[in-house]
């Protein structure tokens, strides 16, 4: 999964990572806001679920602590992170800040 890992942080100009677990309520309450931010911005955007306790070493890597962490990665370089959940339109103004 690591060398996989890298090709899809590097997959798309945007890659939005979403850290979570099966057992987490919170993750289950993001879970349909990333739906909507996806159907929002489409291409410009590319989402992708990571679960922590199926994949540790990527967790432990980048130090993931708590679920959901949302990672951002801008053509495969860590560029925003936050723990939590986050409205749509939160995420979406943060996601647009990063495009050109």
């Amino acid at each position: 999964m690591q060398s996989n890992f890298k090709t899809v942080i590097t997959s798309g100009p945007l890659v939005l990572v979403d850290f979570y677990a099966d057992w987490c309520g919170p993750c289950k309450v993001l879970a349909p806001i990333l739906k909507e931010v996806k159907q929002d911005l489409g291409d410009m955007i590319k989402i992708v679920k990571i679960d922590v306790d199926k994949n540790q070493k990527i967790s432990n890597r980048y130090q993931i602590r708590g679920v959901p962490t949302l990672l951002l990665f801008q053509n495969g370089t860590l560029v925003w992170r936050q723990s939590g959940i986050l409205q749509k339109n939160d995420l979406i103004k943060i996601i647009q800040s990063y495009t050109p």
